[in-house]
């Protein structure tokens, strides 16, 4: 058997980074707990929790967004960079919580927003002013073409056009997502030295990391922004100062300073190459990064046109990533979070093979090498929520979509929601399932949105109560990547790339090889097993054990071989 710790930069559990083998817990505090009962999860209702997240084994918790913001994209508009919106709570709470969070060896994660803002921070409000401000130039600003038109004719995130004219100064600024959250230029030293220096505050106040937003988008191709009607990502992802900009972010916000950070940066259309590169310990740039190519395989023309999930491409996707990242650099693992459908209703089967399906794809994703993240309710199997009236939703990214694809472009309102039942980001955020009580348990009041009317059954107190526990067979993946250097450090191998239903790969070290099978179906699997398990040890299954079974539906089952 080949010793990785030839080529691996990680592969002495010894040298290792602690990330390796950690697992994150990913927070979305409006819909988490309520302390309060104004129907808003607030950070008092997160410390009511951390026993419990203990409890599950997590190592780390990002917290999307709890700074003061207007709230047009559920806080990803930031006003306010140094502060807590008081709807979650103070800084004192703030502070409250990460002392008892790291109590429990527990570290916390911010979520850093960066590429914009919103249009009520001071910032904008000062640019915005006059076009002699002296931070005119913190925001992308132009003026409108000879007909009056926008600066080209690149599109939001959030439909419509990037550009928005303002009156106060007749010009136009760029903002990638919504109206309201305009984006930064970092091409100004003063913007990026603004950013660098709120970092090391919060880093002072003991944060242990953040994760970045859609941070490879802060580089921008100024010479596409005045005009050229090329595809916009040319504009803007992966701009040619990216790697100069995390370096110097890394220089200014973390050198010298002790303490064990964490640093994971969202980068759409981010490549392989990309991620070694940014990745690469030798770099100094972020730890680990999120790409979005397996969450986009199940679309079609756009999000909003899902497709049935193709398992040869998912595996092959994966295992790219696994194989492009091995020599270089490190993956983070997730299927689920707060921009993303739940897990169970978009890969797996949610009604008949609930608790299966949820702890196959569990498996499968943790025995991958790379940092694991998990979504708030994806512990206990939560499923997709289908609201009856788009009335009901609260996205941004949902309602624009709805209401252009049927006010524009004349779809039958029944096909667009199905479209949001499907793929809506509302289906991440309806409220964390405590008990089967009034509202979840979430809160005493009216909920922010409606809690998914499926709570008397699959909620936290009743899963764990329960001979079938999700909750407990994620303690069980956790405690293997503390304990297991295989499942933390090993290599990684795609068996049977080609098989329409079976998931099958190993892990390998020096010192033992394991084997994860898993059926990706309704049906039982009947064929031979790529690898024989005769003599093998099985670790770890989502059925009653029986090795002698073919695989059941949505079976799955970790050996040491």
């Amino acid at each position: 058997m080949t010793d990785l710790s030839e080529h691996r930069p990680f592969s002495e559990s010894q040298a290792a980074p602690w990330w390796t083998r950690a697992v994150v817990y990913q927070v979305y505090p409006r819909s988490f707990a309520d302390s309060d009962g104004d129907g808003i999860g607030d950070l008092n209702g997160i410390r009511s929790k951390l026993d419990y997240l203990a409890e599950l084994g997590v190592d780390v918790v990002w917290l999307s967004p709890v700074y003061p913001s207007p709230q047009h994209d559920n806080g990803y508009d930031i006003r306010d960079y140094e502060d807590i919106d008081p709807v979650f709570g103070t800084l004192d709470d703030f502070d409250a919580l990460l002392a008892e969070a790291h109590d429990r060896g527990i570290r916390i994660v911010m979520d850093l927003v960066v590429n914009h803002t919103s249009d009520e921070h001071e910032w904008f409000r000062e640019s915005r002013s006059s076009t002699d401000s002296p931070k005119r130039d913190w925001y992308w600003w132009r003026k409108p073409r000879e007909d009056g038109s926008a600066p080209n004719g690149w599109t939001s995130a959030f439909s419509g056009p990037a550009w928005t004219l303002d009156e106060t100064t007749g010009e136009y600024y760029l903002h990638l997502f919504a109206k309201q959250q305009p984006d930064l230029n970092w091409e100004n030293p003063e913007v990026r030295h603004a950013v660098y220096a709120m970092m090391r505050r919060w880093l002072d106040r003991g944060v242990d990391g953040f994760r970045m937003d859609v941070i490879n988008l802060i580089a921008k191709r100024a010479e596409l922004i005045d005009g050229p009607e090329r595809g916009a990502g040319d504009g803007f992802v992966m701009g040619p100062q990216i790697h100069e900009y995390l370096r110097e972010m890394h220089r200014e916000v973390f050198d010298g300073r002790e303490g064990a950070y964490l640093t994971v940066g969202e980068m759409p259309g981010v490549s392989i190459d990309d991620a070694a590169l940014f990745t690469d310990p030798t770099q100094q740039e972020v730890d680990m990064v999120f790409q979005f190519e397996h969450v986009s395989l199940d679309q079609g023309a756009h999000k909003f046109d899902p497709i049935p999930l193709d398992l040869v491409a998912l595996k092959t996707s994966l295992a790219r990533w696994q194989v492009g990242l091995a020599e270089t650099g490190w993956n983070s693992l997730y299927l689920n979070n707060h921009d993303q459908p739940r897990l169970v209703s978009r890969f797996g089967n949610d009604t008949d093979y609930r608790y299966e399906s949820a702890t196959l794809w569990a498996l499968v994703l943790h025995l991958h090498r790379g940092t694991p993240y998990v979504y708030q309710g994806e512990e206990i199997g939560m499923t997709n929520v289908r609201f009856e009236s788009i009335e009901h939703y609260r996205d941004i990214e949902s309602l624009n979509h709805y209401r252009e694809a049927v006010e524009e472009f004349d779809q039958a309102p029944s096909s667009v929601l199905g479209a949001v039942h499907a793929m809506g980001r509302d289906n991440a955020r309806t409220p964390m399932q405590w008990t089967a009580g009034e509202q979840a348990g979430f809160t005493t009041g009216t909920p922010w949105i409606a809690v998914n009317p499926n709570y008397p059954e699959i909620n936290a107190e009743a899963d764990r109560a329960s001979g079938t526990s999700v909750f407990a067979f994620y303690q069980r993946l956790i405690e293997l990547r503390h304990t297991n250097d295989t499942v933390a450090l090993g290599d990684f191998e795609l068996l049977e790339p080609s098989h329409p239903t079976l998931y099958a790969f190993t892990r390998s070290s020096s010192s033992e090889r394991l084997l994860i099978v898993a059926n990706v179906s309704d049906d039982p699997f009947t064929g031979d097993l790529p690898l024989d398990v005769s003599t093998a040890e099985l670790l770890l299954g989502n059925y009653p054990v029986d090795a002698d079974l073919p695989l059941r539906p949505w079976e799955a089952r970790l050996y040491r071989l």
